[in-house]
């Protein structure tokens, strides 16, 4: 993998201390639950202090795989989010996941395998060091983020399991529970949400098996409690709250390109180039800029700035055709 150089990655000096990052975000969830207290008893400090505590997700930060750009804030991330599961709005997600239950959580790791497994979220914690990756975000629809990602290179999940030499693609499910998804009575796609990627792509070190967010576990409307995040495709790529990965010899039917695939191809990488037919993809916005869908548009950046990373991968492929 060729590293990017200059203004786009983030250098050592400008990185902000882990302890220091740490310490202020705790002391601010103290002094919040300090406050609070004075008027609703001791017992609500020490419920707060906990969850503070339970909700932490230690990293280190992975400079050499972060852009240096201005991150969306929290509010943004956890507020504006495509998640068909709970609703088509953007703000659907944040409402109607109130009753999610992502505690206990497995996911099984089966197909062209030699060692099959089941992993539980405390198997999936302990499993390789959590980094925190500053990564591009680009929906297909045309607006961005700049995300502090917590997790670590899918690669560390799929080496366990030791993939068969057949083996050319994998193929993730998320879960499709009706008690719990009320978007799930939406007809736009069939359920459960399946994605795939090629083989090489998903043993990239940018593929980040995905556990948090700003230095904490990811909120349920962001894919609680395990994601994934492919940041030189569009969004739609990156599967929520997976349940099963399988590794198989033949592409799979993705989720979208069964819906419509005039509209959504399987490797859906950004690019510039190559329009959605409803929309132009050569423009995007930035969620959380100061003038919002009125300020000017960015230009989109060829695999949405990654193309010194994973450019390799599509040597020699005419990207009009695999879109």
């Amino acid at each position: 993998m060729t590293k990017k150089s200059n203004s786009s990655l983030i250098l050592p000096s400008e990185i902000t201390p882990q302890h220091f990052f740490e310490n202020r975000r705790n002391l601010m969830k103290v002094a919040a639950a300090s406050t609070l207290s004075a008027s609703m008893g001791e017992w609500f400090t020490r419920d707060a202090v906990a969850q503070s505590v339970a909700n932490k997700l230690n990293s280190t930060p992975n400079v050499a795989l972060s852009v240096l750009e201005k991150k969306t804030s929290y509010e943004d991330v956890t507020s504006y989010n495509n998640f068909y599961e709970f609703g088509m709005d953007k703000s659907d997600p944040k409402q109607n996941v109130k009753n999610f239950q992502t505690t206990p959580w497995k996911i099984s790791i089966e197909g062209l395998v030699n060692k099959p497994r089941v992993f539980d979220l405390a198997d999936l914690l302990k499993l390789a060091p959590m980094e925190e990756r500053i990564y591009r975000m680009r929906c297909v629809e045309g607006w961005s983020m700049v995300i502090p990602w917590v997790g670590y290179s899918l690669s560390n999940l799929i080496k366990q399991v030791e993939p068969q030499g057949s083996a050319k693609f994998v193929e993730f499910v998320s879960l499709a529970d009706k008690k719990q998804m009320p978007g799930l009575g939406s007809q736009v796609l069939s359920w459960p949400y399946v994605e795939g990627l090629r083989l090489d792509e998903a043993m990239h070190p940018l593929t980040l098996l995905t556990l948090g967010l700003y230095g904490e576990v990811l909120p349920k409307q962001n894919g609680a409690p395990v994601r994934l995040v492919v940041p030189w495709k569009y969004g739609f790529k990156s599967a929520k709250s997976i349940v099963k990965i399988r590794l198989v010899e033949k592409q799979p039917a993705n989720s979208w390109w069964l819906a419509n695939p005039g509209e959504y191809g399987f490797y859906s990488n950004v690019n510039p180039e190559v329009d959605h037919p409803r929309w132009s993809q050569a423009s995007e916005r930035r969620i959380g800029d100061d003038k919002g869908f009125f300020g000017p548009k960015r230009k989109t950046l060829m695999l949405n700035g990654y193309a010194d990373q994973v450019g390799s991968l599509y040597a020699g492929m005419d990207l009009k055709k695999y879109f």
